[in-house]
């Protein structure tokens, strides 16, 4: 069993990001994710067996501004984990998703912001300003779910004898998708 679980939040507007970071963020959140895949497969297929859970995010549902980079390459680790799901059934290898809500980690704290700024024009300032200070009061007032919430999900969708390929995790996780349905593309 392999739990793929790298991933940083780089946060900005796209206009303000240079292609390096854009580049770093699909490297460690999608590229990443696909090396140690093709390095795994190949042992799972001789083995006739496996189980690979790529760990999303309900940010791979739902986008949500100044992070839609990251969101970008949760949405890409959605499809391609569906897809490669079809690709290796056959050789009795499952792949699965688990798409956490807000976690209580370091997760802001490893947070980046923009390497490349428009520091002159300060189009955006507004929306970074509110952006921030609401993640830190998030954060800083406890909301969330534990860490151990993941790896609960984790491991009632490995030890399932039919798994399926979507687990959501935390408590604000199911909130966020309906909260999506409900809504209209520009809200």
């Amino acid at each position: 069993m392999v739990v793929n679980n790298a991933g940083y939040d780089l946060m900005g507007p796209v206009e303000d990001l240079s292609m390096d970071d854009i580049r770093a963020q699909f490297e460690t959140n999608l590229f990443g994710v696909i090396r140690v895949m093709q390095a795994v497969l190949p042992v799972m297929r001789r083995q006739k067996s496996g189980t690979i859970v790529n760990v999303s995010s309900v940010g791979g549902k739902v986008a949500v501004p100044l992070n839609s980079v990251y969101n970008s390459t949760k949405f890409a680790l959605e499809g391609l984990t569906e897809g490669m799901r079809y690709e290796v059934d056959q050789f009795g290898i499952n792949l699965i998703l688990v798409e956490p809500g807000v976690i209580r980690s370091n997760f802001l704290d490893n947070a980046r912001l923009p390497t490349k700024t428009a520091s002159a024009d300060p189009a955006y300032a507004s929306l970074m300003e509110r952006a921030t200070v609401t993640f830190k009061q998030m954060y800083e007032a406890g909301a969330g779910s534990p860490p151990e919430e993941v790896a609960k999900v984790i491991l009632k969708a490995v030890t399932s004898d039919s798994p399926d390929v979507r687990y959501l995790a935390g408590s604000d996780a199911a909130m966020f998708l309906e909260k999506r349905k409900s809504s209209s593309d520009l809200e």
